[in-house]
């Protein structure tokens, strides 16, 4: 009887039930169920619907029962920063706001009252981006300060998501240390950094590692679904998870996790909380079994979605894979910086892609097929760029690149990427979140000795394709 894993991943646009076994030591994918995500404008502010999120989580669960595959355990990852808090009573605590919300404008200069910017870097090794926890939190502490004491319980999204199946509470390190307030030499939570900022130490408690039983399903949750099993965290940051499925086990390896956002980096067994790192916007976020994914966040095909959305809003309803055939024909030359702020949430993601080159003197996209011209450019360019300094930051070279995630299905984009970085591309799993999810549950399990022979496992398991430069 082979023993069903199911991996429960939510993306920022999407998220899909993935059941997982091993067959002859090949890992074997199901999707069974998908369901769409997206922020809502609730009170004026960005927000999740984690409500509707949770009943689709539940309606994945009861499709398993359906096709007769009982899962033996479940784990749940989502995006990073966004987190829920509960009251005494485990209600929540105000809205649960989104992390493209305006509300987080200005709160860095509040944040840099108590601390530098150099010294929070120092202490954390953490890019700054305006969204990341610590900066919400602030908006909190100004904006709603009754939370701090209203609020006993601070979850990050997937945490939530398995208190509401199990009724235990667990925080995560993968996703705990895109908070910002997480020390690297400790990998816990910087109370002293916590203290100083005022917020509550009481919402941080012991973090727990990839791998860790959070507990079996309450009754109440295992009546609904039909089937008991346990619920095991994966790296519950989505990016944490899909480098989990990075197919190689060289010791210099760089990939991209490509999809809403594009996160380029290596592992590396220290973090580097330099000031030199710092300058080149470098992040060290936690990953599994205490490894570094040294890493710079890049915008990503959150540019191209958004782009796809308005098209389809004005008739034009185009696939990625027809937007990426009709770019690869265009000569256009535009180029735009990807990392720019007024990429982040814009009112309109097309009249900002025509400003931006307005406003730089150089030709403006008219049509989809340019528009996806200029996004895929500019990205792959971007590409090239962060190669160089990660290369300068490590003193080491990178011979070829891994891209994970739905991006290696980007087929024009693997192409510039291997012409920018003038390095073999390799492309594939496009699944690879649900396969590092689904990694983390079958170590524990015994299915895989360790990360090593999984990420053997994983290279044999799915199709990786090759783009020469």
């Amino acid at each position: 009887m082979e023993q069903y894993y199911l991996a429960v991943d939510i993306g920022a646009s999407s998220g899909r039930h993935i059941l997982g076994h091993v067959k002859q030591g090949r890992m074997v994918l199901e999707e069974i169920y998908r369901f769409p995500n997206g922020m809502k404008q609730i009170d004026g502010h960005l927000c999740w619907d984690v409500e509707a999120l949770f009943s689709h989580i539940i309606a994945g669960m009861k499709r398993c029962k359906e096709l007769g595959k009982i899962p033996v355990s479940l784990g749940i990852d989502t995006w990073a920063v966004d987190y829920v808090l509960l009251d005494e009573q485990n209600q929540i605590v105000g809205n649960v706001v989104g992390y493209r919300d305006g509300r987080t404008k200005g709160m860095d200069d509040q944040v840099y009252k108590d601390i530098s910017l150099e010294e929070l870097y120092q202490k954390t090794g953490i890019q700054k981006q305006i969204f990341n926890t610590i900066y919400q939190f602030m908006a909190v502490k100004r904006q709603h300060p009754e939370y701090l004491d209203k609020a006993k319980t601070m979850l990050m999204i997937p945490d939530y998501f398995h208190f509401c199946l199990t009724g235990v509470k667990k925080q995560e390190y993968t996703n705990a240390t895109t908070t910002q307030l997480v020390n690297p030499g400790t990998n816990t939570w910087d109370y002293e950094l916590i203290e100083k900022l005022g917020y509550p130490l009481n919402w941080f408690g012991e973090l727990s590692m990839p791998g860790t039983l959070v507990g079996e399903l309450t009754e109440e949750i295992q009546k609904e679904v039909g089937y008991q099993c346990k619920v095991v965290l994966p790296a519950t940051h989505d990016t944490g998870s899909a480098v989990l499925a990075v197919p190689s086990n060289e010791e210099n390896i760089l990939y991209i996790s490509s999809g809403t956002w594009s996160l380029m980096g290596t592992e590396r067994k220290e973090a580097d909380c330099s000031l030199k790192s710092m300058k080149h916007n470098f992040t060290n976020e936690g990953g599994y079994e205490y490894r570094f994914r040294y890493l710079k966040n890049i915008m990503g095909l959150w540019m191209i979605q958004s782009v796809k959305k308005e098209l389809a809003l004005m008739g034009q309803d185009y696939s990625f894979g027809e937007i990426c055939d009709m770019a690869s024909k265009e000569t256009i030359p535009s180029l735009v910086d990807c990392n720019d702020d007024g990429f982040l949430a814009p009112e309109s993601m097309i009249q900002a892609v025509k400003d931006y080159c307005r406003k730089e003197g150089q030709q403006v996209p008219e049509t989809p097929a340019q528009l996806g011209a200029v996004i895929y450019n500019s990205l792959a360019k971007c590409y090239g760029q962060t190669i160089e300094e990660l290369e300068q930051a490590v003193k080491a070279h990178y011979s070829q690149i891994h891209i994970v995630g739905g991006g290696a299905n980007a087929d024009y984009l693997n192409h510039l990427t291997a012409k920018y970085t003038k390095r073999p591309v390799y492309a594939g799993p496009t699944e690879a979140t649900a396969i590092g999810n689904l990694t983390a549950q079958m170590i524990r399990a015994g299915e895989y000795k360790s990360l090593t022979e999984a990420r053997d496992a994983i290279f044999k398991s799915f199709e990786i394709k090759k783009y020469e430069p």
